[in-house]
């Protein structure tokens, strides 16, 4: 196993693009685990508190799923300190493989990646505006990262890290908030380039201004922001969330791929 990648990596996440386009992105930045055959595994791990990224091929064979099993352990990573995002048949591997071992291991969340080539405008205009957030916005970001990250439970900082994170958005010049007619800053949304397509994320609505159809129309226009940009938006929903899943489809997003979060 090599602790680099090279074009041999990247051309074999071209058939999983979609599902793992989160991998592609960070696989050439700074890592804390990098490990690839450059054929059928992948392993990397920025650092905590992010999950663990493992690709295999579709048909991985269950000695191929057994080597990663291996990998991961002689890591100490099977010490439940950590989440991986994996596909389907690898996580039940490693579920029923850990329970032979004495360890619990269990689905933490299913996840449907989906990409918007056609985007349609939402049928419920919400009222407000988009607006692209600047330098004196940092403060009201980080609010919007704090409550994120508590609500959906995952990937959660400190406070100076999300000011760090805030700052980083901002200088990006591709994080929005919606402001309503009352002038309150009620959702976010931001995209994140890669290639030639772009990452949607950070939506998040205040509980106090939901079911007004502000994300919806946020993430409408990000998108078209995006499209216009040369990018193609994609997106990663939680597959329990019906609801959500059904606001995307709804402005044209298309379901490509499936994963899971194991801890």
């Amino acid at each position: 196993m090599d602790s680099f990648v090279d074009e041999r990596d990247r051309e074999i996440l071209e058939g999983d693009k979609y599902t793992f386009f989160v991998l592609r992105r960070i696989m050439g930045g700074k890592c804390e685990l990098l490990l690839t055959d450059h054929e059928r595994l992948i392993i990397c791990f920025t650092g905590n508190p992010f999950p663990i990224w493992i690709w295999t091929p579709d048909d991985a064979s269950e000695k191929e799923m057994e080597r990663a099993y291996q990998i991961v352990s002689e890591h100490s990573l099977l010490n439940g300190e950590y989440h991986f995002n994996l596909k389907y048949d690898l996580a039940k591997y490693f579920i029923e493989r850990a329970a032979g071992d004495g360890k619990t291991l269990s689905i933490f969340l299913n996840m449907f990646a989906y990409d918007c080539r056609k985007p349609v405008k939402p049928a419920a205009i919400a009222d407000g505006s988009i607006y692209r957030c600047g330098s004196k916005d940092v403060d009201e970001l980080v609010d919007f990262l704090d409550l994120f990250h508590e609500e959906t439970g995952i990937d959660q900082k400190d406070r100076n890290s999300y000011r760090m994170d805030a700052e980083a958005y901002i200088n990006s010049g591709n994080m929005y908030l919606w402001k309503n007619e009352q002038g309150n800053h009620v959702a976010s949304c931001k995209f994140a380039p890669d290639g030639n397509m772009a990452s949607i994320n950070l939506v998040f609505t205040r509980p106090e201004f939901r079911r007004r159809h502000y994300a919806e129309n946020l993430v409408y226009q990000v998108t078209k922001l995006a499209m216009s940009a040369g990018y193609v938006p994609m997106l990663y929903t939680d597959a329990n969330y019906a609801a959500s899943n059904a606001c995307y489809e709804k402005i044209g997003y298309v379901l490509r791929g499936k994963l899971c979060t194991i801890g």
